[in-house]
């Protein structure tokens, strides 16, 4: 693979993730309209996601594939997939139980402070110098994420805070964060199909879990008898989860966790477009000027010089 083309390729493969990962929002509102609860809405979009993943795993085997055996790997490569999956899980615990706490807006501005986490680790561990292009496109993309997200709700939508809802959120960024830093160049023997195959089933597992815990284990079965609501999970599990999910790790090893958390970002936007287009939620001139904001730190990272030749080396061959 030409090196050169790795971060073009790589830059779209996220923000693809990001577009996909944005319509998680409308479809889990549809959702619970028609009756599952959150907790019953993770499962659901795990399990599916899943057994998608694997699906590809499957035909990649029948095309000459190899399977990666869980014993075939070093030890450290066990631990970092291992402290992957729990990331994963960790990240959707924690995400919906803040929802249940604070406004939306707050779970979003919490859990989007991963990019400037992911910079700060990847700097202090030598990996991804913050240097000047990377510094500003995090800038520019935080303040435009800001703007998207207040812009919809203003100050007073944000309402009083409650402390635990807002470390739930926080806690949300940090899973994020952890699960970009340990995929970077962990687990590597591991193709990107086979990974998310370990991932998801893992965040399915938690969400039955919360489901039960919650006492909404009966949601997990309503869509068996809804068809819509089984078409629209199985749609939701397929394009909002395991594509953007395979596509999202991909990314990160290509071109590093710096630039995706980065990328990332445009969930922000094209989120509230959607929210816009399929719940007829209105987008005002703030939200415009973020959504550019964020487009603009697109550009910017996208024009930053890319990682040592070495590590561009090392990305193509994932």
């Amino acid at each position: 693979m030409n090196p050169r083309g790795t971060p073009i390729l790589g830059t779209l493969t996220v923000i693809g993730a990001a577009c996909l990962f944005a319509l998680l929002g409308p479809i889990s509102r549809f959702a619970g309209d028609l009756g599952v609860s959150p907790y019953a809405f993770v499962a659901w979009r795990s399990g599916v996601a899943a057994l998608a993943i694997w699906l590809l795993v499957w035909i990649g085997l029948r095309r000459g594939g190899r399977l990666v055996g869980w014993r075939s790997l070093p030890p450290r490569d066990r631990v970092a997939l291992g402290v992957a999956a729990l990331a994963g899980a960790s990240l959707d615990a924690t995400m919906f139980l803040a929802y249940a706490r604070v406004p939306v807006a707050i779970v979003l501005l919490g859990f989007y402070l991963f990019p400037a986490m992911v910079a700060t680790a990847s700097a202090v561990l030598g990996w991804e110098p913050i240097d000047r292009g990377r510094g500003i496109a995090l800038l520019v993309a935080l303040g435009g994420m800001v703007a998207v997200v207040v812009g919809g709700v203003g100050a007073a939508g944000i309402g009083s805070l409650d402390l635990i809802g807002v470390l739930l959120a926080i806690g949300s960024a940090v899973s994020q964060a952890v699960f970009i830093l340990v995929s970077r160049n962990g687990y590597r023997q591991v193709p990107t199909d086979q990974a998310m195959g370990v991932v998801l089933p893992v965040s399915a597992t938690i969400g039955v879990g919360l489901a039960i815990v919650s006492g909404h284990l009966a949601d997990v079965w309503v869509p068996f008898s809804n068809p819509s609501l089984l078409a629209l999970l199985v749609v939701g599990g397929v394009f909002a989860a395991a594509v953007p999910s395979f596509l999202f790790l991909a990314g990160v090893r290509r071109i590093g966790g710096v630039r995706a958390g980065i990328l990332m970002l445009a969930q922000a936007p094209v989120g509230v477009a959607l929210a816009a287009l399929l719940l007829d939620e209105g987008i005002g001139p703030i939200q415009v000027a973020g959504g550019v904001a964020i487009l603009a730190a697109a550009v910017i990272i996208q024009r930053t010089p890319s990682r040592p030749a070495a590590l561009r080396a090392e990305a193509a061959t994932a």
